[in-house]
């Protein structure tokens, strides 16, 4: 028993010994929008903004991760470029009073007016 033939399949197109230049069309015209529509745009309203800057800045973070049943971590970071971190129930009190403690001496926050009304 032989197997059947299959046909191809790619088909070929044949090619010709002649090019053809591409038919040219004159152009038709635009439909749709007049003239000076794209200049009028949409009128907007401008509103001040509603969360206004008032110039404060984060300095110092303090994150803390107390998981349930586990062993607490926490990270004190500041942006005079202190860094520090602890793992364990009394290491993680010890950096909270440490963060509190460079939070009053930080250079970055000594120099700022208005704190001790803060």
């Amino acid at each position: 028993m032989s197997a059947p033939i299959r046909p191809p399949l790619k088909s070929n197109t044949p090619t010709t010994d002649h090019p053809h230049a591409a038919v040219q069309t004159a152009p038709s015209a635009a439909v749709g929008e007049p003239k000076g529509a794209a200049r009028k745009g949409v009128r907007t309203a401008v509103v001040p903004d509603p969360h206004p800057d008032d110039g404060r800045r984060p300095v110092a973070w303090l994150h803390i991760v107390a998981p349930r049943g586990g062993v607490p971590a926490a990270t004190s970071w500041c942006a005079c470029g202190r860094d520090r971190s602890a793992v364990g129930h009394r290491r993680v009190l010890a950096l909270i009073a440490e963060h509190n403690d460079h939070r009053e001496h930080c250079p970055l926050r000594s120099s700022q007016e208005g704190r001790a009304a803060a």
